[in-house]
């Protein structure tokens, strides 16, 4: 999973419309989306934001994206995808 769908499916597990994560975290409804469909990788005060929209501490918000990341090997140092 991805950036993008591990935020949408924070949001769903909210019961937030996009609109309403806007309006919560300050951001705009269409950069939300781009997010959420890869378009757009957020910046850090972005991410604060969307956490904070989300009722979360923006520590929780990054394990979940990482927990959501496929783990991979690569040339022997640890990685994850995306």
């Amino acid at each position: 999973m991805d950036f993008g769908m591990t935020l949408r499916r924070l949001r769903k597990e909210r019961n937030l419309s996009q609109e309403e994560l806007a309006e919560r975290s300050g951001l705009d409804r269409s950069y939300i989306s781009l997010i959420e469909r890869n378009l757009k990788l957020p910046g850090f005060i972005s991410i604060l934001a969307l956490a904070s929209g989300l009722g979360m501490r923006a520590s929780e918000f990054m394990i979940e994206i990482e927990k959501d990341q496929e783990f991979i090997p690569i040339n022997g140092y640890c990685g994850f995808t995306k």
